[in-house]
């Protein structure tokens, strides 16, 4: 899933070129570019597909120059995860109906990718022939307020459990609560399923985003599809999977796993997953120097030189003419922030 706008990471991430197309934590690859590096072992390029937006498929195609352009499918308006879900589930199901699917979003970040690979697996196997939909709880580390959280019904030993309640983001003293009962799990947002199983979930659960691409069915694979998708996507109510599915499906299993990962959903968490200087400070790009400061993440062009003075937990980040100095504590305001100069 390919086509968020990456608001929250300003001026670095903007509609025109998001975050999952920008090699963020400076690495020579994009986050794109990394999600289908840590699939390989696991399944196929061929068996590769990105939803994005429309207007982003020559930056999928050049980066992933090896995924057909029939498995680059193009939402022409945002509508949240559960229709891109269901749009790329009803064109595999058409050609590949015992197919298996490991569903990911393109901008997270996982250190371990040999862990992943082996968690991965173990998805695709657990769920292949059998009617089950497994997500990925990542064991936490600490007390998070910014993820959603699963519980599951016992305590884990190794095996994937059956879900007992997604909960949402929780505020600090709630979390601390889960962290301590044992049975709490971040929300990664990967899924395991076979075609059959989310078709069957989306129509119990979704049935008026079923039948939209039930109208969509003998266009696809044809000259008309995108024609058709552009008329009758738009009218898919924006939900998510997980309240228009997860929440309410009665077979739907956590595989609790520790690999490394975040959902690199604004700066604070770009600064967490870095490495960092005696002060707490991190940086991605050109030549960074800190004085006297800490706590700060900055993020400049190759090639620029930077000296950062007297600053204590700040964003500092420049891209394509424009640059945010910010408060790391106010960066859920940054776009807002950005708002400002439209």
């Amino acid at each position: 899933m390919a086509g968020g706008v990456g608001s929250r990471f300003w001026p670095m991430s903007t509609p025109e070129c998001p975050k999952q197309f920008i090699d963020v934590l400076g690495v020579g690859k994009t986050l794109l570019q990394l999600t289908v590096d840590r699939f390989e072992g696991c399944i196929p390029k061929s068996n590769i597909w990105v939803v994005t937006s429309a207007s982003y498929f020559d930056m999928v195609k050049g980066q992933l120059p090896f995924v057909a352009d029939d498995h680059i499918l193009l939402e022409p308006c945002m509508r949240n995860t559960a229709p891109c879900i269901a749009y790329v589930t009803w064109k595999i199901k058409s050609r590949y109906p015992d197919a298996v699917m490991a569903v990911t979003a393109a901008d997270h970040l996982v250190i371990d990718t040999a862990e992943f690979k082996r968690v991965a697996d173990k998805g695709l196997a657990f769920v292949a022939g059998n009617d089950r939909i497994m997500t990925l709880g990542m064991i936490p580390s600490r007390p998070e307020t910014g993820y959603g959280y699963i519980k599951s019904n016992d305590v884990f030993v190794g095996e994937p459990l059956k879900v007992a309640e997604f909960k949402e983001k929780p505020d600090y003293e709630t979390a601390v609560k889960y962290i301590n009962e044992g049975k709490y799990y971040w929300n990664a947002g990967i899924f395991f399923w076979d075609v059959r199983t989310i078709e069957a979930a989306l129509r119990a659960n979704a049935a008026d985003i079923a039948a939209v691409f039930d109208s969509l069915e003998q266009s696809l694979y044809t000259d008309r599809e995108q024609e058709a998708v552009n008329a009758e996507f738009p009218t898919c109510r924006s939900i998510s999977i997980d309240y228009a599915v997860m929440e309410k499906a009665p077979n739907v299993y956590v595989l609790p796993a520790s690999f490394g990962w975040s959902d690199l959903g604004t700066w604070g968490s770009l600064h967490n997953q870095l490495d960092h200087d005696g002060q707490n400070n991190s940086s991605v790009g050109g030549n960074v120097k800190f004085v006297e400061s800490s706590n700060c993440i900055v993020r400049m062009p190759e090639g620029k030189d930077v000296v950062i003075q007297g600053l204590d937990g700040y964003i500092v980040a420049e891209s394509n003419g424009s640059l945010l100095i910010c408060r790391l504590q106010d960066e859920q305001r940054i776009k807002e922030f950005s708002a400002k100069l439209k």
